[in-house]
């Protein structure tokens, strides 16, 4: 029996903001777009970070090499549509990254780790598309124990109905919940819709944006291309509609308990801390990443 609400296409709810990602080229056509955050945004809900990488086919030889480096006060997502990326971690973890999947590091007090391309893969042209975000942390949880837990795609909550195909990644939404543990109330989906097909956005949670990945979206009689994150107001009744074959990502959740500092990889609500993980960082004190030697120094 499907769990999928019926989008009623009359919804009177519209885009309140729309955010243009700013865009990296890492050479080789390989593109990073930041939808999180920007000037005209900086969170949703517990979203303080929004990375699209890709889509890009690698030729053999080559492949993602993002070295050890640390993190504090957040949680660490990257949620893959095509590719593989290897996960190395101070816990001793080493865990493959597939589409689907989820693989939902916590730094709390503190984590390092490293995302690669696995040598096997690299032997040949590899694809690689996927979004990575940092979720908050509450104040309580800020420097909680540092934790790593994976989750196979047959164990989050899905459904397919009426050119719909929803996954939900962490959190919860229509009356399901992701067996993934977060550390404050949230939503994170992955939907995939057919030409014509459409979907409410929940409205239980005040802070709510979708991320189009590809395609395009009839929004109350408006249309948005490919790449754009829209976010809302609380409480609206909104329905996205696809006007071709589109994949969007619905997000947010309960507002943070306070403005977050971001610098490099470090999220915290205090300027104070952030001075101390630099220090720990260039004092080595984050740990080793199995397998893994080289490290990111610290920026200037």
């Amino acid at each position: 029996m499907s769990w999928l609400p019926v989008a009623d296409p009359d919804s009177p709810g519209q885009v309140d903001l729309v955010v243009e990602p700013s865009t990296k080229d890492l050479g080789d056509g390989f593109r990073v777009r930041r939808a999180l955050p920007s000037v005209k945004r900086r969170m949703v809900g517990p979203f303080v970070f929004l990375d699209h990488m890709g889509p890009v086919l690698m030729p053999a030889g080559q492949g993602l090499d993002v070295r050890p480096h640390p993190h504090i006060g957040l949680a660490t997502v990257t949620y893959l549509t095509e590719g593989s990326i290897l996960h190395r971690d101070t816990l001793g973890t080493t865990q493959p990254i597939l589409p689907g999947e989820v693989n939902w590091m916590t730094a709390g007090r503190g984590i390092a780790h490293s995302e690669r391309t696995d040598a096997p893969v690299r032997q040949s042209p590899h694809a690689i598309h996927g979004i990575q975000s940092w979720v908050a942390l509450p104040r309580a949880f800020e420097e909680t124990d540092p934790g790593f837990v994976h989750h196979a795609v047959a164990d989050l909550p899905a459904v397919e109905d009426r050119g719909v195909a929803l996954r939900l990644i962490a959190g919860s939404m229509y009356g399901q919940r992701s067996p993934v543990k977060t550390f404050s109330e949230t939503f994170y989906a992955d939907v995939r819709l057919d030409a014509g097909g459409a979907v409410p956005l929940p409205t239980e949670h005040p802070e709510r944006a979708a991320y189009l990945i590809d395609g395009a979206l009839d929004i109350a009689g408006e249309v948005f291309e490919e790449h754009r994150l829209l976010v809302f107001r609380p409480g609206d009744a909104v329905t996205l509609r696809a006007l071709r074959p589109s994949r969007v990502l619905l997000l947010g959740g309960e507002p943070m308990d306070g403005p977050r500092h971001v610098w490099w990889n470090f999220v915290s609500s205090s300027k104070d801390r952030i001075e101390a993980a630099k220090a720990d960082w260039k004092a080595g004190r984050f740990g080793q990443v199995a397998g893994d030697a080289e490290f990111i120094p610290l920026p200037d």
